[in-house]
This record gives C-alpha cells, sequence and structure tokens, in this order.
C-alpha cells in the first residue's frame, strides 16, 4: 500500500526592473558622471586648481544620487517630496471644504484632490446593463469600474485553484493588447457587516403567528450575527486613453467600451471571479461616498435594499470636509492611514499568501487593497526581458570564484521570463496599496500595529505614504486613478533617475 502525496503549487518569479545606469546611478546620473569625468580630464590641461573647480561641485551634484533608502529613494526625491509638502501647505491645498457653506460654485459636495476634475457619465453594453465611465479630464483618460464576487478559497481542490490562477495570469496578459489600456487596478474592500442585509432578508419573512421561541430565535440571529462577520466587495477598474492625434467624443467612446465589456466579464468569471457585472455612475458614487463617510455605510444599504437606489450622482459623492497630515487624512467620520509596497515576496509563495492581507482587520472601519497593473505592450516586453537576461548573466560572469547563489537565481528568472515572454505570456508591471480607515487618530497607533503584522505574514515590505496621503486615498478607490500618469517628472524620465 502506497501513499501519494499531491505537492501545492507555488507561484513566484516577479522581478523588480533593473534600472540601466552605472551602480546606484540611473542613466543619468551614468551620463553626469562620465561627463563630468571627461570636464575634469580637460580642466586638469590646463591646471589643477582648474581640475578643482569641476570635480568638486560635480561631486556635490552626484553624491545624493549614491545614498538611497530601503525603497530605493535617493536624496533628491526625499527633498522633492518635502519641497512639494511644504507647497501645498503654504498655499494650503491640504485642507477642502464644500458643500452649500463653501465658497465653491454650486454648492455640491465633490470629491476632492485628483478626483476634483473628473465627470461621470453613463452607457449600456450588449446586454442591455448600466455602466458608469469616468472620465479624468487632467489626462483625458476613461476608466470603467467592474463588480465581481470571487469564489472563496475554502474547500477548493489545489488543481481548482492553480487552474484560476492561470486563467487570472491569462487574464492579465490579455490587458497589454487592449487597445489604448493604459493601467488596471483590483480593489478589495473590507469592513464589519452593519447586519442590513441580513436584517432585510430575515425580518420581513417572519410571520406574525410565529411561535415565540422561534421569533426570538431569529431575532437574536439578526442582532448578533454581524458582530462576527464583515462584508468584502471586489472592484476591477480599466482605463483607457485616447491614441494620439486622434479626436473622438465621449458617445464614441463610450460605445467602444460598451463592446468590450462582455469579453473582460467573461474572463474574469473563468479565473474564479464569480457573478461579475459592471457597477453604474450610481454604485460608483455610493463606494466613493462611503470610503469619506464609513458612518454612512449602513444607511446606504438600507436605502438601497428598500427602494432599489439611493440616487446619489457623482458631484455629492465627495466628503464635507477633509484634512491632510504629514500621516494621515482626517475625512468626515474616518480617519485613513495609506501604506505603499516596496518589497514583493521574495522566493515562491502559495496561492494564499495575501489571504491574512484581504481579510477584515479587527478594530478598523473600513480597509481597501489596492492591486495596480501597467500593462506593457508585446514590443516594449521583449526588448525587456532580453536586456534584463543579459544583465543577468554579465553579473553572474563577471564576479571571480564560484557564481554567488543569489546571482544564479537571477538568471535562471531571467532565463524563465524571456522563455515565457517568447510563448506568449504578457509583462505586467504591479504594485499593492494599502488603506486602513479608523474612527479617531487615536487608533492610528493600533493600524500601524496591526499592518505591520499583516505584511510580514504576507511576506511584502510596505512604507506609508508620509506627506502624500491624501493622493495615496484616492489611488485605492476603485475610480481609476493611475499614480504613474499623475506624477510631476514623466515616468520614464523617473526610471532614468
Amino acid at each position: 500500500m502506497s501513499t501519494e502525496v499531491a505537492a501545492r503549487p507555488t507561484y513566484g518569479n516577479w522581478r523588480r526592473p533593473r534600472r540601466p545606469g552605472l551602480g546606484p546611478f540611473g542613466l543619468i546620473g551614468t551620463f553626469g558622471v562620465f561627463g563630468g569625468l571627461v570636464l575634469t580630464l580637460l580642466a586638469s590641461l590646463v591646471s589643477l586648481l582648474a581640475a578643482l573647480v569641476v570635480l568638486v561641485p560635480l561631486t556635490l551634484v552626484l553624491a545624493p544620487l549614491t545614498m538611497r533608502t530601503q525603497d530605493g529613494r535617493n536624496l533628491y526625491q526625499l527633498l522633492a517630496l518635502r519641497i512639494g509638502w511644504f507647497r501645498r501647505k503654504a498655499k494650503g491645498a491640504h485642507t477642502y471644504v464644500s458643500g452649500p457653506l463653501s465658497q465653491r460654485p454650486g454648492g455640491r459636495f465633490r470629491p476632492p484632490g485628483l478626483l476634483s476634475r473628473v465627470t461621470v457619465s453613463e452607457g449600456r453594453d450588449a446586454y442591455d446593463r448600466p455602466f458608469g465611465v469616468l472620465h479624468h479630464r487632467g489626462r483625458n483618460l476613461y476608466t470603467i469600474v467592474l463588480g465581481c464576487e470571487p469564489d472563496g478559497g475554502s474547500l477548493v481542490d489545489p488543481d481548482q485553484v492553480d487552474v484560476w490562477v492561470a486563467s487570472w495570469g491569462e487574464w492579465l496578459a490579455r490587458l497589454s493588447h487592449e487597445p489604448e489600456l493604459r493601467g488596471a487596478s483590483v480593489v478589495v474592500e473590507t469592513a464589519p457587516d452593519p447586519g442590513t442585509r441580513l436584517a432585510s432578508e430575515v425580518l420581513p419573512r417572519i410571520k406574525q403567528d410565529a411561535p415565540p421561541a422561534a421569533r426570538a430565535v431569529m431575532e437574536e440571529v439578526v442582532q448578533s450575527y454581524p458582530s462576527a462577520s464583515s462584508e468584502m466587495h471586489t472592484y476591477i477598474t480599466l482605463t483607457y486613453g485616447i491614441p494620439q492625434g486622434q479626436k473622438r467624443d465621449q458617445a464614441e467612446v463610450i460605445t467602444d467600451l460598451a463592446i468590450r465589456i462582455p469579453g473582460l466579464l467573461a474572463g474574469l468569471v473563468g479565473a474564479g471571479g464569480g457573478s461579475a457585472a459592471p457597477l453604474s455612475a450610481e454604485r460608483i458614487a455610493e463606494v466613493v461616498r462611503v470610503a469619506y463617510d464609513p458612518a454612512v455605510s449602513a444607511e446606504v444599504l438600507e436605502v438601497r435594499a428598500q427602494y432599489g437606489g439611493t440616487g446619489l450622482v457623482w458631484d455629492d459623492a465627495g466628503p464635507a470636509a477633509c484634512v491632510e497630515t504629514v500621516n494621515a487624512y482626517h475625512h468626515d467620520s474616518g480617519v485613513s492611514r495609506t501604506w505603499m509596497l516596496t518589497l514583493a515576496p521574495r522566493g515562491t509563495v502559495r496561492s494564499n499568501v495575501l489571504h491574512g492581507l484581504l481579510e477584515a482587520a479587527p478594530g478598523t472601519r473600513r480597509k481597501r487593497v489596492a492591486l495596480l497593473y501597467r500593462p506593457i505592450d508585446p514590443a516594449t516586453s521583449a526588448r525587456i526581458v532580453e536586456a534584463d537576461r543579459r544583465a543577468a548573466q554579465f553579473m553572474a560572469t563577471s564576479g571571480r570564484g564560484m557564481v554567488q547563489a543569489r546571482a544564479a537565481s537571477e538568471v535562471q528568472a531571467a532565463e524563465q521570463t524571456a522563455a515565457e515572454e517568447a510563448a506568449g505570456a504578457g509583462l505586467v508591471e504591479f504594485s499593492l496599496m494599502l488603506t486602513v480607515t479608523v474612527d479617531s487618530a487615536d487608533q492610528l497607533s493600533d493600524a500601524n500595529v496591526t499592518v505591520r503584522n499583516l505584511q510580514a505574514a504576507a511576506r511584502i515590505t510596505l512604507r506609508p505614504a508620509d506627506r502624500m496621503q491624501a493622493a495615496a486615498f484616492s489611488c485605492t478607490l476603485p475610480v481609476g486613478v493611475l499614480p504613474w500618469q499623475h506624477t510631476l517628472i514623466p515616468h520614464e524620465l523617473q526610471e532614468a533617475l
């Protein structure tokens, strides 16, 4: 008699993009080093003093590029972050007041910050379902939001989980071939269950002539069950741009998006997304409204269950007042803090590596985990994987003696990535952001401890988005805000630094 133990599949092989350049310098810093050396040599032909006049300022300028924090930022980037924060405080841009008593025209409660110039319209897909379209006028981007109810991983065979993961990877690879897709995100939001849905389902079904004992039991279940449960919502946003040199009106863009939605939803269902459907403009406004004012979540659910909708519009989905501080974001009935990913799990992981991070955290009002994806077109993907492959081979063969274990692992990972890309796999850059909302600023210290424990279990490293909490809060909302589209320095130039 023999027993065979099925091995649980593992996943991984993600790699941090390698910056071009010499050592800690980026591409621009490398050009600066070699250019400075040439100038110094030319100046030394004149005199030693002239060479020192060129070399000393050059060293002072390039030295901050070599000093980097654990998350890879140099001193110039840290200085730019602080200067931007002080400028916003000096202009009063860190505070926001809306509503009839504010000085803003119209007296509406529009969302602030990166969402201030967003407008929302609505269309209908091939199945005549309404879907909202957010137009980011500053960047001329259009976003659609899909909602799904993923199948749980409990009591599911490992083979089925592996099929879901493979289907999800195939769906992400497909995004690289989506015309003019600029980015995507998956937002998983958890919060304590207010019990509104359970009460609306159970209490109306209790008959008047029911036995008192049975009635008491059902009422006690409705009252006590939500205290031990939580609600979870999953949203997927897809943000599209307009090809350069083309002018398309909004109606044409909405028609184009309506054609794409059924195919995108079919891929999500095959990847374990469960029942999936596009979100209407009203539902998007409700999600944003509850995020800024968590105290109204139960009221929103109750009104929707009673009347079938809330009638909320985008212009009234924002907060009445909010204040951004160095390490927190105060808005209506909540205080939020956001963390950003600095290091993905090293090595291989199981499919449930983010299970604890995605679950509801005790002591928090709401929690959102946003996975941000930036698809790369096939032509660029081929150049990136080949460059990483050559760099890994060079690092492994440049040293003397035995090849280091890490260098050998880099070569193996680069070879596997190149082979998969040549076989048709897509290349996607990803990151993660986490927002925790509590009732008061006194609870932020407990939230810090909770996040520290969660990231240790998930084998990731997060850092607080200090001095940019308002923008980071908007990036974790399911509204299609892409961080790399809203930077002062273009994304390509940042990679060169």
